[in-house]
């Protein structure tokens, strides 16, 4: 804490949450009793306000099926009922209590544990989450395509697009079609700049020049490989996003 502390401009105070590790071991305190003794340290350290939890359940979004996903969250809230009482316990009740995100949205609200939900795929989602049973959630739609152009079409059965690992991310999978080919075309990464779609016996051919949209696997690490969304409403130019902490400064 006194490090943390030291790295403030004189005057200023911070406001910081007590991380608690939900059980994936990423970062986090492990356990109730060791939140309640973080949470002193930064109540006794005057530079620093004591903001409350962080308990991001990050493993449990993706999980495709409703019921397993409610299954796993229910386990995950045990830890965090137990890490509100001892800390309430302690006298230091938890200001805010954060955590959530898309995946989980409805079955944290149920829950009634959180006091602010992480939500944030929402507004693009991908197809990750687009495989995922969301109880439901009908405004939650795909938004977030990437338009690639097709640079060679000399080899059957397949073009070249100018679309590969630079512009979006692997981690989940190969993007799909969601216009500009049959949506049965396969897309796979062919390099830094470049991606194979195959195309499927008896789809019309395309033409160098030709445009493909398509539907990234994952969003946030395929927004980071950005520096300008350009924004559209009803197919119509709406106006540009600039992603401002890309590059440690926003420069596209």
């Amino acid at each position: 804490m006194p490090a943390l502390a030291e790295a403030l401009s004189p005057g200023l105070r911070l406001r910081v949450l007590i991380d608690v590790d939900p059980g994936a071991g990423r970062t986090g305190v492990a356990t109730p009793a060791d939140a309640v003794s973080l949470a002193r340290a930064v109540a006794a350290e005057a530079r620093l306000i004591y903001g409350g939890i962080q308990y991001y359940c990050g493993s449990e979004q993706h999980i495709v099926s409703l019921a397993t996903r409610r299954s796993a969250i229910a386990a995950r809230n045990a830890k965090l009922a137990a890490t509100i009482a001892a800390l309430t316990g302690a006298g230091l009740p938890p200001p805010l209590v954060t955590g959530g995100g898309t995946g989980t949205h409805g079955i944290d609200v149920e829950a009634g544990l959180l006091t602010e939900l992480q939500c944030g795929s929402y507004i693009f989602m991908d197809q990750d989450y687009g495989i995922c049973d969301l109880a439901g959630a009908a405004p939650f739609e795909h938004a977030l395509t990437v338009h690639a152009t097709v640079v060679s079409a000399n080899q059957p059965g397949f073009v070249t697009l100018d679309t590969g690992t630079k512009a979006m991310a692997t981690d989940a999978g190969e993007p799909r079609v969601l216009a500009g080919a049959r949506s049965d075309s396969v897309y796979r990464f062919k390099g830094d700049e470049f991606g194979r779609l195959d195309l499927p016996e008896g789809a019309d051919w395309l033409a160098v020049g030709a445009r493909v949209i398509l539907i990234p696997s994952h969003c946030d690490p395929t927004v980071n490989l950005h520096g300008v969304y350009h924004l559209l409403r009803g197919g119509r130019p709406a106006g540009t996003w600039p992603v401002e902490g890309r590059g440690y400064g926003g420069n596209p």
